[in-house]
């Protein structure tokens, strides 16, 4: 298997395992959802707001949380508990929950303390895991599901496109911070005003991130250049924003002119089931000017800049060859409220979803698109490719 590929769920939708489809009454069914408190250092995120959870309550559903769940993102204990929420001190009476939501991935302590036969809705996160991780799962009997892979009724991918939309715009309100004279920036705004040439602004990517990157940037007054490989996502994102916009294809020396004039470039570059490509070699960071902005979005999948290095949220930012860097992952996390509303839409309606059908084998049943983020159920590994790529037994799909 190509070291740069991995898992490619099923597009066409989900099929169980023949030993594993057995029809179950569509009766609704009362599920109890529990919300552990994400221990990862840069994880400010929770996956349902007091008022998801309370919709979820007013339909017959319970909801345990961990005190203190959601202070990361400013929802207090006494939303959660006015909600109908059950808070716990012990995070393993969370994990013994029908059905436990995090944000992230799950530890390897946090996989030992759940039950057996429990599912598990979180981020997958291939690249970072361990075999040991899906063996825990496995012996555990759990039915784990992906949300980043799950799909929508259209074939979109709801959580992946909510998440982009953050961080595109979140990533021109970062770049106007690092061009700030006191974060050691060159002092210019981004926008424009009356009497001053407006900043440059690249955009490499015309999917979702490039899309409301570009957007952000217009309404700000700067000008906006946008590169991709496709012309048909060039001619996308030119009818969503609804105005004619600079854009080129990724010819080498269009590129090279347009960096030279850049005061910022957004790297917003994703490429389905593989690594990033590097876009913008070294040579090319040399060219632009001193203490220009680049803010790589698709840093989470390797950088899109040959320079790109991961950081972080405390320590965002270094300078290469005099050109500051911004390379952290998991960008809608600065804006952790924002997108656990965003995250809560989702997955109240997913989970009602759920609960309508009886279960989770019932809804993916009914919903093959959902069925698309399983990787697991009932112990029984089903992915292909993670069989593959770990060595482990796995019931084909096909």
């Amino acid at each position: 298997m190509d070291n740069e590929q991995f898992l490619s769920f099923s597009a066409s939708g989900f099929s169980l395992p023949q030993e594993e489809v057995v029809e179950l009454k569509k009766s609704s069914k009362s599920l109890i959802i529990g919300l552990p408190k994400e221990i990862l250092l840069e994880e400010k995120r929770i996956g349902l707001s007091p008022d998801a959870a309370s919709l979820l309550i007013n339909n017959g559903h319970q909801i345990i949380m961990e005190r203190g769940a959601g202070n990361s993102c400013s929802f207090t204990d006494q939303e959660y508990s006015e909600a109908g929420v059950k808070i716990v001190e012990n995070p393993e009476e969370i994990f013994s929950s029908d059905i436990i939501l995090k944000v992230s991935p799950p530890t390897l302590g946090e996989i030992n303390m759940m039950k057996n036969g429990k599912t598990l809705i979180s981020a997958l996160q291939l690249k970072i895991q361990k075999k040991e991780f899906f063996k825990k799962l496995m012996d555990k009997k759990a039915t784990a599901i992906a949300y980043d892979y799950i799909q929508d009724e259209d074939g979109i991918f709801p959580v992946v496109r909510s998440m982009s939309e953050i961080a595109g715009n979140s990533s021109i309100l970062i770049a106007a911070e690092c061009l700030n004279s006191f974060n050691g920036g060159r002092g210019i705004l981004l926008g424009s005003i009356a009497g001053v040439s407006a900043t440059n602004v690249v955009v490499l990517g015309a999917g979702t991130v490039g899309e409301f990157a570009t957007r952000s940037a217009l309404a700000l007054g700067a000008s906006v250049k946008v590169f991709d490989n496709s012309l048909h996502k060039l001619r996308r994102i030119q009818d969503r924003l609804g105005v004619i916009i600079d854009n080129s294809m990724l010819h080498p020396k269009v590129l090279e002119k347009a960096i030279k004039r850049a005061d910022v470039i957004i790297g917003a570059v994703r490429v389905k089931d593989r690594r990033t490509p590097c876009i913008i070699s070294e040579e090319m960071i040399k060219l632009m000017k001193p203490l220009s902005v680049i803010v790589d979005v698709s840093i989470d999948r390797g950088g899109c800049f040959e320079t790109s290095e991961i950081t972080s949220h405390s320590n965002p930012t270094f300078i290469k060859h005099d050109v500051i860097h911004y390379c952290v992952p998991n960008i809608p996390s600065r804006m952790a409220r924002t997108a656990s509303f965003s995250l809560s839409n989702i997955f109240s309606a997913l989970l009602m979803k759920i609960g309508k059908h009886g279960g989770v084998q019932n809804t993916i049943i009914n919903n093959p698109k959902i069925g698309n983020g399983v990787y697991i159920i009932n112990g029984n590994l089903i992915n292909k490719g993670i069989g593959e790529w770990y060595n482990l037994p796995y019931k084909s799909l096909e």
